[in-house]
């Protein structure tokens, strides 16, 4: 599938990457759980109880090792993490800097998943494939984007810049920059989220309700249309339930006949 229209993708992965050493990208990777979360209190509490970063670490080990050709020792390393951290990252996938995966619980990244930089993922969040076909079959998300509590993003999609998926939201088409998804299947809402000193928008709880909109304007609707039953001299309150003799039913046969 075809990446979306006006959406960047993803920064080279970390192999790709001379300048920065595994030191480099692992005090990134800690400063940028300091920004985002409120609850950090020092470096070295991030660094020795957050499990999101200890999976980060492994992660980052073993992709140098697959990108060496040493495929099974990143396995295992990949096993070994997953068991302690409960996130499962593939070591082959391409993953930017600063990536921040708060409570580290539950999170999957599949092999072929790219992921740009300043990418915030929450628990539960699963980068997930569609195929049993060898090739790309795992989604990229591009710089920026904030992944909420539960949410599945599924296939060879690409989404967009600076993008916000809600919680427990199931995204499997590509999405432009600048956007929220929300619902399952996700939808495309527009929201002007408010963004934090480094560009984030962290915000991903306040995202526009579409289902309730929709029920509001239904019960707009019903409002006009009682009123219109109560000008034409019929009264709501005993129109509940409509029986083949009801006015009700006679005015509905009617308009039928017109139409």
């Amino acid at each position: 599938m075809p990446p979306a229209a006006n959406v960047s993708l993803p920064a080279a992965p970390v192999a790709g990457e001379a300048p920065q050493g595994l030191f480099a990208l692992l005090k990134e990777d800690i400063d940028s759980v300091m920004s985002r979360d409120p609850a950090a209190r020092s470096r070295w509490e991030v660094l020795t109880t957050y499990p999101g970063v200890h999976a980060i670490m492994a992660y980052r080990v073993g992709h140098a090792l697959w990108s060496r050709g040493l495929r099974y020792p990143a396995r295992v390393l990949q096993f070994f993490s997953r068991m302690l951290t409960n996130v499962d990252i593939h070591p082959a996938a391409a993953i930017g800097r600063r990536l921040f995966i708060d409570h580290g619980a539950g999170v999957v990244i599949g092999e072929t998943a790219e992921i740009g930089h300043d990418v915030t993922l929450y628990h539960g969040v699963t980068l997930g494939g569609t195929s049993w076909r060898k090739g790309k079959r795992h989604p990229t998300l591009s710089s920026g984007v904030v992944v909420g509590a539960g949410a599945k993003i599924l296939g060879p999609i690409t989404i967009g810049e600076r993008v916000r998926v809600g919680a427990n939201s199931v995204v499997v088409k590509d999405v432009p920059a600048d956007r929220t998804v929300v619902g399952i299947p996700g939808r495309i809402v527009r929201s002007e989220g408010r963004r934090g000193p480094d560009g984030l928008d962290l915000d991903h709880h306040l995202v526009p309700d579409p289902v309730g909109k929709a029920l509001a304007c239904l019960l707009d609707r019903v409002k006009v249309l009682e009123s219109r039953m109560a000008a034409a001299g019929l009264d709501p309150e005993e129109c509940g339930e409509c029986t083949d003799n009801c006015d009700c039913s006679s005015m509905i046969q009617s308009a039928r006949e017109e139409h």
